[in-house]
């Protein structure tokens, strides 16, 4: 049976994140709701995988720690320059892993987890 994963992320400032991830990752917006007014939901297309960004003003960025998006990028290295310039912070540097992956850890503005991934 197939079965789709699509990550949605809750925020407070969409404006904010959405810069961050078409910033840094190249996402293209592949939908938003409404179409007109304030905007609730927007899709993102990253690679073959879709992001959710979803507004909720009750929502506090902070340090969830309880789930980790892992992005498989080309070159980890040339990326981790851009994060601190689109509101992120990068938490380690790049480091090769034995099971094949260059992996740096970085967060996105509003304190969510990310690995930056490239297969070696």
């Amino acid at each position: 049976m197939p079965v789709t994963i699509r990550p949605i992320i809750v925020t407070a400032d969409l404006d904010r994140l959405l810069a961050f991830y078409t910033g840094l990752f190249g996402a293209t917006e592949l939908m938003r709701f409404p179409d007109d007014g304030p905007v609730f939901y927007v899709g993102l297309a990253l690679g073959d995988s879709e992001l959710g960004l979803s507004f909720d003003a009750s929502v506090a960025a902070g340090d969830p720690g309880r789930m980790l998006l892992s992005i498989d990028v080309p070159d980890v290295d040339a990326l981790l320059p851009d994060v601190e310039g689109l509101g992120g912070a990068a938490t380690s540097g790049a480091n090769d892993m034995p099971w094949g992956q260059r992996v740096a850890h970085i967060k996105d503005p509003d304190g969510n987890v990310v690995n930056l991934t490239q297969t070696l």
